[in-house]
């Protein structure tokens, strides 16, 4: 199952990552596996407040 965990950035932009994980993985996984991906990538600085994220199953309606 894919998840989708969008993160904002320090430059105003939001960057949106898909995290592959079964259904019932938590919140705060789906969140630091998008925060690490973001930080290994050329992008500025993500918020690392869970709270700022938005996490949603890919081809659902958008929710946090």
């Amino acid at each position: 199952m894919s998840w989708m965990v969008a993160l904002p950035a320090i430059d105003g932009r939001e960057y949106v990552y898909r995290v592959r994980a079964p259904c019932d993985a938590l919140p705060a996984d789906l969140f630091w596996a998008a925060f690490h991906c973001h930080d290994d990538g050329p992008h500025p600085r993500a918020s690392d407040h869970f709270d700022a994220a938005l996490i949603w199953r890919a081809g659902r309606p958008e929710h946090t």
